[in-house]
């Protein structure tokens, strides 16, 4: 096997949304409509105005990783004076190639890009198996969270 790593294209983009689902189904979301027009719409506009960045991992041209962030920008604070936030999401790998330091690599990978884009702080609301991942690479934990479903 040999994982290599390149940014997403449009050209990737359902097999990326058929992974976002497996993601989804995998941390028990509730699967009540068919998702894939509007992760479509979010990620070709995103993507084409640069608020949206991802890091695919490859074994041969199978894509076997996802990353994903979503660039927000917020009024400055005094724990990130830019506003600028980014908002990690998509971060899968496939079963067979997980434990291989393939997400702590992606993750490096937007990390990086959030860095160059200006942003303050990166952020990511993680399941429970990816947990030990963000802590590792040095994620704290933030209990002030809260969600007003609309």
């Amino acid at each position: 096997m040999s994982v290599s790593y390149r940014k997403i294209t449009t050209a990737d983009l359902d097999t990326f949304i058929e992974m976002r689902i497996n993601q989804l189904r995998e941390e028990g979301a509730k699967e009540d409509i068919d998702l894939r027009p509007a992760l479509k719409n979010y990620y070709t506009r995103h993507m084409a105005d640069g608020t949206f960045i991802s890091w695919l991992a490859l074994d041969n041209e199978k894509i076997i990783g996802t990353s994903g962030m979503s660039i927000v920008e917020k009024p400055p604070y005094f724990g990130c004076p830019s506003g600028k936030i980014g908002l990690l999401s998509s971060m899968f790998t496939d079963k067979a190639y997980r434990r291989q330091g393939i997400a702590k690599e992606l993750l490096a990978k937007v990390v990086n890009e959030a860095r160059e884009k200006g942003c303050g702080t990166v952020q990511i609301t993680a399941s429970d198996m990816g947990v030990l991942l963000y802590t590792n690479f040095g994620f704290t934990k933030n209990n002030n969270f809260m969600q007003y479903k609309l």
